[in-house]
């Protein structure tokens, strides 16, 4: 097996430097509210509550997303999958997402996994098993489907 051309971190928020919780919460609003032209809170409160996973390559983060359970009688989640604008084109959406489901494995095993994906990805995240589970709706200006991995 090759090795990863980068490393994978998994904690709590609290276990965060203060140096490093901020570039991950900068590089989400980097892409959710600038780039994506996207007003909304991104700072929703939940952080606190979810498993933070990050890739990093030679000290810089290049992509986080959030896992979590909002509660006991929801599915597990992946969210704010983030990849750094300078580190696009390298299939880093696709490594964040394997990484994220596969830790998503180990902490919930036997247990289906939730997204709510852009529209427009949603092929993307059906090439890593997961399928729509509603119609399209809008949030926050744009458009989304729910969808689930099915447990291995």
């Amino acid at each position: 097996m090759l090795a990863r051309p980068y490393e994978v971190d998994l904690r709590r928020m609290e276990a965060f430097s203060a140096v490093d919780l901020y570039a991950m919460l900068k590089l989400r609003v980097d892409v959710f509210v600038v780039e994506q032209e996207c007003p909304y809170p991104e700072l929703d409160g939940n952080d606190a509550d979810c498993l933070h996973l990050r890739l990093i390559a030679d000290g810089e983060l290049i992509a986080c997303a959030r896992l979590w359970r909002p509660a006991p009688e929801h599915h597990p989640r992946i969210g704010r999958v983030a990849v750094s604008p300078g580190h696009r084109g390298k299939r880093l959406g696709e490594a964040l997402m394997r990484e994220a489901i596969e830790a998503c494995e180990k902490l919930y095993p036997g247990e289906p996994i939730a997204i709510s994906a852009q529209s427009h990805l949603q092929a993307f995240y059906g090439t890593l098993g997961f399928a729509a589970t509603s119609a399209e709706y809008v949030e926050d200006g744009i458009p989304h489907v729910d969808m689930e991995r099915p447990a291995p």
